[in-house]
């Protein structure tokens, strides 16, 4: 079985496949602090009684990928691993600036995109993490660049964290969009607000992609992340959920430079 691991900044998923299916995933805390064997002692309480023959990992957290390459020399080393970096083979030309900059966990995401939605023209891929990345995809299946926000939890800390009267609220759909509390007011303009922000960026991203490339076909724009669902059915343009969508990029990968 294949072990992708995505670590993230606040959150690391790790997702078990068997044959290509995924068949078991876990969202974990990202801790930067762990070292090598708090890591073997987690990820093996989670994939105890599977037989791991595999591993492909990416990360944005450069102190646990460090230990993440400890803990595969010491557990991992009879086993094909792939840390997608420069070298790994993703088949996802970077038509950026400085492609050095740019996040595995952003490429791993462009080249699924294009894979599973991308046949007949470009895609955006809106992940809600801990910052909000719009990555923008090429009917060719090319990185084209995109757009950063702060995320949705890291603008609510922020706000409680600056204003004296505002506090910290939970992260869920407000009756209406009309506060009649101030609970309901910072949950509408949370929600409704992050909803209203990825529309306005996706249709502008849409009218560039129409001169880029006036013969393909309509964009797909599919939505990923831990904070995904906080948005799907108030953000008007999302045309799809694939919450596990760097997972089986991961596995993509691992199967390109397998062969």
């Amino acid at each position: 079985m294949l072990l992708a691991i995505d670590v993230g900044n606040t959150n690391t998923v790790l997702g078990l496949f068997s044959e290509d299916k995924l068949i078991r995933s876990w969202r974990v805390k990202t801790d930067p602090r762990d070292t090598a064997d708090e890591l073997w002692l987690q990820y093996r309480s989670l994939i105890e009684g599977h037989e791991v023959d595999g591993l492909s990992v990416c990360s944005t957290v450069p102190a646990v990928l460090r230990e993440i390459r400890q803990m595969i020399k010491t557990h991992f080393e009879h086993i094909p691993v792939i840390i997608v970096e420069p070298g790994v083979k993703t088949g996802v030309p970077l038509l950026v600036d400085n492609p050095k900059e740019i996040g595995a966990d952003r490429i791993v995401n462009t080249l699924a995109a294009h894979a599973l939605f991308g046949s007949h023209g470009p895609c955006i891929v809106v992940d809600f993490g801990t910052s909000t990345n719009l990555d923008v995809v090429s009917p060719k299946g090319e990185f084209l660049g995109g757009a950063l926000a702060p995320g949705i939890e890291i603008s609510v800390e922020a706000l409680a964290a600056r204003a004296a009267q505002l506090r910290k609220v939970e992260l869920v759909k407000p009756k209406s969009v009309i506060g009649k509390n101030t609970v309901e007011a910072l949950q509408s303009g949370t929600i409704y607000g992050f909803a209203g922000q990825v529309d306005g960026l996706v249709n502008r991203i849409i009218e560039e992609l129409e001169v880029l490339y006036p013969d393909a076909g309509p964009t797909t724009v599919i939505a990923t992340g831990g904070l995904a669902p906080l948005v799907i059915g108030i953000a008007e343009t999302i045309d799809e959920h694939e919450p596990d969508l760097t997972l089986l990029g991961l596995a993509m990968v691992f199967d390109r430079n397998r062969q």
